[in-house]
This record gives structure tokens, C-alpha cells and sequence, in this order.
């Protein structure tokens, strides 16, 4: 049987049959060409071996599998078995067969990332921070991994830098000798920086916590170690205080700041200590200023201390209004201006200073006087075994008061100095029975006093 005339083939090429069902009959291509064939199988073959015309494109899937490539074509497979699916020969399998995805292209970390990360990670804060900006922007252009590396280096390296410049702020760089910045020493184990010290504080200065000026300066300290006032320690913290805005924005100078220092310090202490007869021997008013680096930084609070940089001492030297009962309050107010006066004496010689001393002199008789008044002003509040002293003591201080009055208007001015001091010495032995009858001390426990 000859084949129907069929239209020109296509110039393209020709799609492969689809596999034979199970409906449909199989057709074997490799039979000789003269053998004749059933005419129903015929126009079968003819059908399955004539060229169709490609179809229009689908719109595209972008979920659908990629389109199988195409490939020259094939005969048929073998007719199906019976009862059984039939097996599809390998060389009709081009791409990747329907319902799996195709694998994605493999995408490479950025290296600017996983460099911001781990630089963020040791602390190197400004580094992480310019690798994270570049890795963002490397990683948006490129579309490479790396973002949430690119990220959290980026936040540290942020943070790390604000933190840096805060601690850069705050730090007391000070121009050392050479004019050069001299670094802070790095904090010994255990310490803390001393304007962390509170009224009460008792501490310790450990090795390589402060320094000296080479050129004889005051001393620059800058860490302590914070103890408790019943073991050995060198120093205890009376209060701070502020210095006064009136000063103006800009570091006044260390001289000034330390005049201003002592001014401010001196009620601080006296209200610390009012019984000075507490303080050992040794224990010298100290005051801790700002320096210029800390004043950059807004800290304008003078710490006042009492504090002996030689020998350590135990107890402390807290005698306030708040530890004190009425007698001894009401005695060591009375005498605390006759102390204060007499210990403001000129330092210079008579010759050269003969109106500080009449004017010392003068001041020593008020002085006298008032505590004379102080005493004998309220004998209900002293205790019957002290009150005869209270009287001896107020009358020594009035005689004294008349040798001072002497001194400050007479002729000889070296002799009635001498010999006002020489009555003063006279009270000692009073003040001493005074305070012991009261509970204060009297200096005899000095250098370790009780807690």
C-alpha cells in the first residue's frame, strides 16, 4: 500500500512521538520496507511519522521545570509489556523532568563580610565598621551571601567605636614633661577609679595607680583600691563637692583649681572630723581635684580625704554630728574655733611678719573668749563628773584671752605671744580630762584608732 501525498516536510525539526498507550498499537520502524502492513497499522504509521507543525509557546513558568532541550529524533520504544508500564529509553531524557526544581546556581560569600564579622568580633570596632559598609554594598551589587555577617559586623563596629570615643572622652590624657599626652596606667586588679570614692570610703593606693609630675607637680591619681575602715589603709574619704559653675566652661588652670579645692574641702572635712583630736598624727587633708581631661569631660567634683601616704592606719576618723551624742557635740563646737584660729598661725618670723601676728593675736583673744562663752553657756548639758573641769576651763581661757588682747596692742610682741601660748599649753591637761569624762579621744589610741 502506497503512503497518501503529504504536504512539503517543515524545515524544522520534528517533535519526538509521544510513547505508544495502551490503547494504541505498537509500531515497529525497523521492519524491511517491502513487507506490507496491515492498512489500519499503516495510516497509524503515517500519522505518527508525519511532521506537526510546532505550536505557539505557552507563557512562561516560572515554577515549571526548565524546557527539555531538543534532541534529534527517535523511533518509537519497544511495544509496551503486558499488564506493565512501559520503560522510557534514557535518550529521550533531555533536561530535568517535571515536578523538581533545578538546583540554583551556586553564590559565593562576600569576603568583606565574613571580614566585618570577625574584625567586629575582636574588638578592631572602627575596621568592622568601614568592611560592613563596603560588604553591604558589595553584596547588593553582586547579589552574594554574606548579608547577616555584613550586618552584625557592622552593629559591632558601631558600637565598639561609640564606646571607644566615650572612653576616649572620659579619659584623663595629661601632657606628661615633654608636652606629649601621657595615657592613663592601666587599671590595677581590684581598683576603681577614685572619683568612684564616697563619703566613708576608707582605700588604699595601689602600685602604679597614680603619678608625679617630673617637673614637681602635685600628684596625679588616678586608681584606688576600696578596703574596709577596720583593716590597714591609708586614706578615708570625708565627701565631694562640686565645683561651682561661676567658674565658667573652660579648665581654669591647676592653680586655681586647686585654691578652689581647698576652700571647698575645708567645711567638708571640719564637718567629717569635728573632734581634729581623732585624726592621727600623720593624716594630712588631701584633695583631689579635676584635672583638664576630666574637666573635658564634665567632672568637676573635688573628693576630700584625709590621708597618710606613709603608714597605714586602722579605724576611722568619722566623728559628725550624726556619731556624736549632746555633751560631746555641744564641747567640740565650743572649741572648734579656738582650734581652727590657733592652728592659722603665720609661718614667717616675728621680724618679718609683725602685723600677721598682732592680727593673729587679736583674733586668738576673740577666740578665747568665745569658748569661754560656749562652755559656761549651757551647764545642764554636761555630765557631773566633767562639769567642775567645764568651769576650770572656761576661766583659763578668759585669762588667756587677756594675754592675747596683750599681745595684739603691746610693746613686745615676740614675749606676749610666748607667753599666751604658754597658758594655752596650761588648758591641755583640762581638755584631756574633759574628753575623757565625754567618751572623745584623746589622742592617746593614735595611730590605730577603734572602729
Amino acid at each position: 500500500m502506497s503512503k497518501p501525498e503529504s504536504a512539503p516536510p517543515v524545515p524544522s525539526v520534528p517533535s519526538v512521538p509521544p510513547a505508544p498507550g495502551p490503547e494504541s498499537p505498537a509500531v515497529d520502524l525497523h521492519k524491511p520496507a517491502h513487507e506490507a502492513e496491515p492498512a489500519d497499522q499503516a495510516e497509524q504509521v503515517e500519522q505518527a511519522t508525519a511532521p506537526v507543525a510546532p505550536a505557539a509557546p505557552a507563557p512562561a513558568n516560572p515554577w515549571s521545570a526548565p524546557t527539555p532541550s531538543l534532541a534529534p529524533p527517535q523511533p518509537p520504544p519497544p511495544p509496551l509489556p503486558a499488564g506493565g508500564w512501559a520503560s522510557v529509553p534514557p535518550a529521550v531524557q533531555a533536561g530535568f523532568q517535571p515536578g523538581f526544581y533545578a538546583p540554583a546556581a551556586a553564590t559565593v560569600t562576600n569576603g568583606f563580610a565574613v571580614a566585618a564579622l570577625v574584625t567586629g568580633l575582636v574588638a578592631a570596632a572602627p575596621v568592622a565598621l568601614v568592611l560592613g559598609i563596603v560588604a553591604l554594598v558589595q553584596i547588593n551589587r553582586r547579589k552574594e551571601r554574606g548579608f547577616g555577617m555584613a550586618v552584625t559586623g557592622l552593629v559591632l563596629g558601631v558600637v565598639g567605636t561609640l564606646l571607644f570615643s566615650l572612653a576616649l572622652a572620659g579619659s584623663t590624657f595629661e601632657p606628661d614633661g615633654s608636652g606629649r599626652l601621657a595615657l592613663p596606667p592601666k587599671a590595677p586588679a581590684g581598683s576603681v577609679a577614685w572619683a568612684a570614692l564616697k563619703s566613708g570610703d576608707c582605700y588604699n593606693t595601689p602600685e602604679n595607680g597614680s603619678r608625679t609630675d617630673p617637673e614637681g607637680g602635685d600628684e596625679t591619681l588616678y586608681w584606688v583600691r576600696r578596703v574596709p575602715c577596720s583593716v590597714p589603709h591609708h586614706g578615708e574619704v570625708a565627701g565631694t563637692v562640686r565645683i561651682p559653675a561661676s567658674e565658667g566652661p573652660s579648665y581654669p588652670g591647676e592653680a586655681r583649681v586647686r585654691e578652689l579645692a581647698a576652700e571647698l574641702c575645708r567645711k567638708v572635712l571640719d564637718d567629717y572630723a569635728l573632734d581634729q583630736w581623732a585624726i592621727p598624727d600623720g593624716m594630712d587633708d588631701v584633695y583631689l581635684y579635676p584635672t583638664r581631661g576630666n574637666w573635658r569631660s564634665g567632672d568637676r567634683s573635688v573628693t576630700c580625704a584625709f590621708e597618710d601616704g606613709d603608714a597605714e592606719h586602722r579605724g576611722t576618723v568619722r566623728t559628725d554630728r550624726g556619731s556624736l551624742n549632746s555633751a560631746q557635740l555641744t564641747y567640740l563646737e565650743a572649741v572648734r574655733g579656738f582650734n581652727d584660729t590657733y592652728g592659722s598661725q603665720p609661718s614667717k618670723g616675728f621680724a618679718e611678719a609683725s602685723s600677721e601676728y598682732r592680727d593673729w593675736a587679736r583674733r586668738m583673744a576673740a577666740a578665747s573668749h568665745a569658748e569661754a562663752a560656749a562652755l559656761n553657756k549651757e551647764p545642764a548639758v554636761w555630765p557631773a563628773e566633767v562639769k567642775p573641769t567645764i568651769g576650770k576651763l572656761a576661766a583659763a581661757q578668759e585669762t588667756a584671752a587677756a594675754a592675747w588682747d596683750a599681745a595684739a596692742a603691746g610693746a613686745d610682741l615676740e614675749g606676749d605671744v610666748r607667753r599666751a601660748r604658754a597658758l594655752v599649753t596650761r588648758t591641755v591637761p583640762l581638755s584631756v580630762e574633759i574628753r575623757r569624762g565625754l567618751g572623745l579621744s584623746t589622742g592617746e589610741q593614735v595611730p590605730d584608732l577603734q572602729v
